[in-house]
């Protein structure tokens, strides 16, 4: 069992260089983490939403890989970087890490649009920090980046999702829901639907399925969680791609309660 949490991406850069290599360029980038500083103040500060800044990047670059990692060692499904030619594995899981981490940062212009504000800043961010890991490979890099752009893109849930790579993205944005994340505007007085079924969410897991090759297991206090996993993490997947492959498992109170699929 694998809880979401900002120190899962740990796990899944340290046996490869390139992705390690990229993830400390965007943790060190000025340019980038004025962005994800800047999504916050939009967000957190003046709209009093949930987290949308570093932390939640890291969380959301950890259980995506997760989600890559279940689904690629269990043969269940192939990522369209290799699928399409673009490159190998790690090229694909480079796309994840990338696409989850730079996901928000178009909140630093404003909420509404969010998701287009994002892809035109990240463009220019990544043909910088690519370069950096693909070196002479040209080619490759502006496919990669393509990859990339349309992970941000496509993680509003009003877009559809063409690959695999977006789609693990786009489901784990809708994982990081446990309380932690709303405690910020819950504190601050912001009592709504929102922030109240968020602080109701303990604990959030992800693991490898019975009936679905992902699982994805939710523990909370109360039922106002159900708005949270419904509404939030189920309008994701249901634009994901990747619906058939996930079951959404939730605990009231330490009893198993509900099984939710959202194909």
């Amino acid at each position: 069992m694998v809880r979401v949490s900002p120190e899962l991406v740990m796990h899944h850069i340290k046996h490869s260089p390139k992705l390690e290599k990229m993830y400390y360029l965007l943790e060190k980038d000025p340019e980038v983490q004025a962005y994800l500083k800047m999504a916050n103040v939009m967000a957190v500060s003046r709209l009093r939403y949930n987290d949308h800044g570093v932390t939640h990047s890291r969380i959301v670059a950890g259980s995506a890989l997760e989600m890559l990692n279940i689904l690629v060692s269990g043969n269940y499904a192939v990522p369209n970087v290799v699928k399409d030619g673009i490159g190998d594995l790690e090229d694909a899981k480079l796309v994840v890490l990338c696409g989850a981490y730079l996901h928000d940062i178009g909140n630093s212009v404003h909420r509404d649009g969010h998701a287009i504000h994002g892809y035109y800043l990240a463009d220019r961010v990544l043909r910088r920090l690519l370069r950096k890991v693909y070196g002479s490979e040209r080619k490759k890099m502006y496919m990669v980046k393509q990859e990339i752009l349309h992970t941000i893109y496509s993680h509003d849930e009003e877009v559809q999702c063409l690959s695999l790579e977006a789609g693990v993205v786009k489901v784990a944005d809708g994982t990081d829901m446990a309380e932690g994340r709303a405690r910020v505007p819950y504190r601050t007085g912001k009592v709504d639907i929102h922030a109240v079924s968020a602080i109701a969410i303990k604990r959030v897991d992800i693991v490898r399925g019975g009936n679905k090759p992902i699982a994805i297991v939710v523990d909370m206090d109360n039922e106002a969680g159900l708005f949270q996993v419904e509404k939030v993490l189920g309008s994701k997947i249901k634009t994901s791609g990747i619906g058939n492959f996930i079951e959404v498992i939730m605990y009231l109170r330490g009893q198993e309660w509900r099984v939710i699929s959202f194909e």
